[in-house]
Parts: structure tokens; C-alpha cells; sequence
């Protein structure tokens, strides 16, 4: 596949809270947000052929940092604190909250991936972030998750269906961190994702 990203070195590089002690920034650098136990930490373990990469966990609301992880040594896959976990504090949402939108807000993001669960339309958190990327014109790719739970054959109707339902363009990339499935398809993208910084960093270089 062209612009395929081929992952030959992955590595956790540091965790960040809402003081925002992020890592010195990369002209690329892609966020993966969705919701508690959407599988964002699945993701990546798969995508980059590490079970051990991100800590996963039965448990929804196991991440509660900014967590940066360096492919290549050429960009950034950061893992977001997931949103809307019920069983979660006032106090905790808040902070994640917080965290989240420090984050957002602080232009380094070149790209979101939007993780939805392929099998359920989106709640009330889902359709608040999609709207919030929408405000701040943050570049994005929806992912519909867990694409192994529904039949082969209503997978791209389903995931597509995902994404008009937030209000998006009607479509997005099943994904399965059981099978693989959407594995090619995402690093493709990121591929294309990360040629494009390259190209406008070399521009804003010559200027």
C-alpha cells in the first residue's frame, strides 16, 4: 500500500498531567481519543506489534494521562485519558476533563484518530468531542473499534453508519486489535498523515 507506515521501533517515551509537561514537540504527532474501554490502548499494542506498549485493562478508565509513545523515532502517537466512564468521581471526570481540552488546546496535535465502538451509536461524550475537534478544526480519522464482534459482512455498513451518526462525512475504518482487521488501512493513513507534516514542515523551514 502506498504511504504505508511500516512501525520498526515503538516505544513508551513519557507520561503527561495537567500541568502539561509534554515532551519536546515532532513535526507529527497523532492523538487517539475515545471513549472508557473503547480499546485505544489495544490499538496500539497492535498496530505496533507490542502487547506489552500500552497498559491495558478490563477496567474502563485506566489511563489518566497524556501518554506519548515515539514510532520510528520520527513521531508521536499520544493515548488520551478515555471519557465518559460512569463509575469515575465528579472531581475525577473534571480533572480528565481538564486534561483532555489542556491537550487539545495546546496546537500540538496535528491529527486525531476518533475510536467508536463499531457495535453502538455514539453517546452523548462522543457527539461533545466530535463537535469540540469540529470547533478547533483538528484534523481527524474515525476509527469504528471491535469490528470482530459483528458480522464480516455489516462491518463497513455498520462502521460508516457510526460516523454519519456523529455527524461526520459517512466513513470510517473498522478496526480489530483481535484479528488486525483495519491495521493496513491505519497505518496507511498514518502514512499520509505523516508525509503531509513533512512537507509542511519543510515548507515553513524555507520561509
Amino acid at each position: 500500500m502506498e504511504d504505508l507506515f511500516i512501525i520498526r521501533q515503538a516505544e513508551f517515551q513519557t507520561s503527561a498531567g495537567t500541568e502539561g509537561n509534554y515532551p519536546a514537540p515532532l513535526p507529527c504527532e497523532i492523538a487517539i481519543v475515545g471513549k472508557s474501554n473503547v480499546g485505544k490502548s489495544s490499538l496500539i499494542n497492535r498496530l505496533t506489534n507490542n502487547g506489552k506498549l500500552a497498559k491495558t485493562s478490563s477496567q474502563p478508565g485506566k489511563t489518566r494521562l497524556v501518554n506519548f509513545f515515539l514510532l520510528n523515532k520520527a513521531l508521536y502517537l499520544v493515548d488520551l485519558p478515555g471519557y465518559g466512564f460512569a463509575k469515575a468521581s465528579k472531581t475525577e471526570q473534571k480533572s480528565w476533563g481538564a486534561l483532555l481540552e489542556r491537550y487539545l488546546q495546546s496546537g500540538r496535535v496535528k491529527h486525531l484518530l476518533m475510536l467508536v465502538d463499531i457495535r453502538h451509536a455514539p453517546t452523548q461524550d462522543d457527539l461533545q468531542m466530535f463537535r469540540y475537534l469540529i470547533y478547533y478544526n483538528i484534523p481527524y480519522t474515525l476509527v469504528a473499534t471491535k469490528s470482530d464482534k459483528i458480522a464480516k459482512s455489516k462491518r463497513a455498513q455498520e462502521a460508516n453508519k457510526r460516523a454519519k451518526e456523529l455527524g461526520a462525512p459517512p466513513f470510517a475504518i473498522p478496526f480489530s486489535s483481535e484479528t488486525g482487521e483495519g491495521k493496513a488501512e491505519l497505518l496507511q493513513r498514518i502514512g499520509q498523515i505523516y508525509r503531509d507534516c513533512t512537507v509542511i514542515e519543510k515548507e515553513s523551514e524555507k520561509e
